[in-house]
């Protein structure tokens, strides 16, 4: 049985930091998958977040022309290929705010994504400009991707788990913790479950057998 792929398999408020860059539009269930990453970050933490933008500025013009059924401006993710979702710039700020992340920066990217700006100018010229246009993510964002920093209240600590590898996991089915370390793999006391150590990596992908 695979495991639950919204369950992280690290222990509550493990890391200082966290990224999640071209991930999230991949996720059925988008509020699901950040609780999980809020839960592994300590007080103090920063997670820098990327997400593909369903209130762009294509998707726009194509609803205006009749070209799309959906609606850009409704808050509901859209599924426009299978397993691939874009989302409402405010959804997203509201479930960041929901599980108690502060929104400290928000940067627009991707501004010349076009096949013809592609072919005719300079990739370094569309790359500058890209970085120039940037800030005025704060005040819209119209682009197809959008970049948000956001930090996790209260003071940085160090997380209680002692340098023990082992003792940063959870089992990603059941959720026990701590686990049994037993050398070439990790066992789960509560729910039997066994994860591999494969070349100094933990694969949580599969149990074994």
């Amino acid at each position: 049985m695979a495991a639950d792929i919204y369950r992280l398999p690290f222990v509550a408020d493990l890391f200082d930091g966290a990224t999640m860059i071209r991930t999230l539009h991949h996720m059925q269930d988008a509020p699901r998958a950040l609780a999980r990453v809020r839960r592994a970050l300590q007080p103090g933490a920063v997670f820098v977040l990327e997400y593909a933008n369903k209130r762009n500025l294509k998707a726009i013009l194509r609803y205006w022309l009749g070209r799309q059924s959906w609606s850009p401006f409704s808050r509901e993710p859209v599924e426009f290929a299978a397993l691939n979702f874009d989302f409402h710039p405010k959804a997203v700020r509201q479930w960041l705010a929901d599980l108690g992340f502060r929104v400290e920066q928000t940067r627009t990217v991707s501004h010349f994504r076009a096949g013809p700006l592609k072919r005719h100018v300079p990739a370094e010229w569309l790359a500058a400009l890209d970085g120039l246009f940037q800030p005025s993510g704060a005040l819209f964002q119209l682009t197809p991707s959008v970049f948000v920093r956001a930090t996790v209240p209260g003071q940085a600590g160090i997380a209680p788990y002692g340098e023990s590898e082992s003792a940063w996991f959870q089992c990603p089915e059941c959720g026990q913790h701590p686990l049994e370390d037993k050398g070439d793999h990790l066992a789960c006391p509560n729910c039997g479950r066994k994860w591999a150590l494969r070349d100094g990596i933990y694969d949580f992908k599969e149990p074994l057998e």
